[in-house]
């Protein structure tokens, strides 16, 4: 049979290709002896169908991620208790609200229907549901055990949404007092300080530095205000565009690495990442490689990819994963002993999720400290933003009142 594939080679490069083989396995093992390490694999035709095919976008991570893990628990309880996969996919699918979900949900429940397993139903619609998802239901089929698939899904994706809605939660405070201070300062430029003009004009009396600056930009916001807009949008989209990019993404990744404090709050998170992913698959009997692989895809950060493509390259050299974690900055000591243990005890799955879990324990403490100091920190910003415009403004008026008081005198 034909089969089209995503791999990556010895260098990180991705490669998209076809070939022939038995079937999957025989091709897989195919392309392992010629050092690529494959992400994707479909029938030729299917994969080109599906290519052809439009994509319903899936949303934002936040929703997509809620999404599936109410798809995956429900799933779970009915499949648990006995009732057959086409049934609880119509169950979902008629629970759901109408819209894309929905409209996924009955394509898949339609194609299982048909005879098609729920993994491969899935790839038509990979915004919905990733690699990690799809390998793990696939690992469940082959082994007749789906219903601890799905718990594990359920587990990893309501992990994953707890620690974005954390990160999410922690700065929407913040971001409204920048909001307000912002609002504040250009009220204040744009309606009360042009009459504070005005009165100095008339007293003719000598302005200190500060008041200048803010006289001159409250009449450079006044006059220029149809280009305030885009001199903001524009640098915002610029930036925007270039983190997009494979070079701009790889640069931020290593900036926020080497930043004081927030180099480890990205260790800690990306080290949670990578131990709760590579230990579910390797719990549901993934093959090491492939486990990787998965994993790889799962990682956002460029150094954490490189490190996983590390570990796949000493997998196939016939090393442990424990000597590339263990030669780098990017896993601290304690996760890499774990995994050396687990190697040699022959439970590094489990191992990796418990150690995922206290992780996990430690970033939630870490997000509500930073929480605690970041609002204070931004309040305290805001008193000195408003008084020294205070201040600025009336210590012109206080220079002229003690003058005229020397002058009577």
């Amino acid at each position: 049979m034909k089969l089209a594939y995503v791999a990556f080679d010895k260098t990180g490069r991705q490669v998209s290709d076809t070939l022939e083989a038995a079937d999957q396995n025989a091709a897989m093992d195919t392309l392992r002896r010629q050092g690529l390490f494959v992400t994707k694999m479909a029938p030729y035709g299917a994969a080109r169908a599906a290519a052809d095919a439009p994509r319903m976008r899936g949303g934002s991570k936040s929703k997509r991620l809620k999404n599936l893990a109410m798809l995956s628990r429900q799933l779970y309880s009915l499949v648990s208790c006995g009732t057959q996969l086409v049934e609880a996919l119509g169950a979902s699918e008629r629970q759901a609200r109408p819209g894309p979900w929905r409209n996924v949900l009955a394509d898949v429940r339609a194609r299982v229907e048909q005879g098609t397993p729920f993994s491969v139903a899935m790839e038509n619609h990979p915004a919905y549901f990733d690699a990690v998802c799809r390998s793990l239901i696939s690992a469940g089929e082959s082994s007749g055990n789906l219903p601890a698939m799905l718990e594990r899904i359920a587990v990893i994706t309501r992990k994953d949404l707890s620690i974005r809605n954390n990160i999410m939660g922690a700065m929407v405070y913040p971001c409204m007092l920048l909001v307000v201070a912002l609002s504040v300062l250009s009220m204040l430029l744009v309606f009360v300080i042009p009459r504070f003009e005005e009165l100095f004009k008339s007293l003719d009396a000598p302005l200190p530095p500060t008041t200048h600056v803010l006289l001159v930009a409250s009449k450079g916001l006044r006059s220029y205000w149809w280009a305030v807009i885009p001199a903001a949008i524009v640098p915002v989209a610029g930036l925007w565009l270039w983190l997009k990019t494979a070079d701009g993404r790889k640069r931020v990744d290593t900036v926020l690495l080497r930043l004081p404090q927030v180099g480890d709050i990205v260790r800690s998170f990306s080290t949670a990442r990578i131990a709760r992913v590579l230990g579910m698959l390797l719990e549901s009997h993934v093959s090491v490689l492939d486990a990787l692989s998965l994993t790889r895809e799962a990682v956002a950060n460029h150094h954490y990819k490189v490190l996983i493509t590390r570990a796949q390259e000493a997998v196939t050299a016939g090393r442990s994963i424990y000597t590339a974690f263990a030669d780098t900055d990017l896993v601290g000591p304690a996760v890499c002993e774990a995994i050396r243990s687990g190697e040699q005890s022959g439970q590094v799955g489990p191992m990796l999720t418990h150690i995922a879990d206290f992780l996990d324990e430690d970033n939630e403490i870490v997000v509500r400290s930073l929480t605690s100091i970041i609002e204070p920190v931004i309040l305290v910003c805001m008193g000195i933003l408003v008084g020294t415009v205070a201040v600025s403004m009336f210590m012109p008026l206080f220079d002229l009142t003690a003058m005229t008081q020397g002058g009577a005198k």
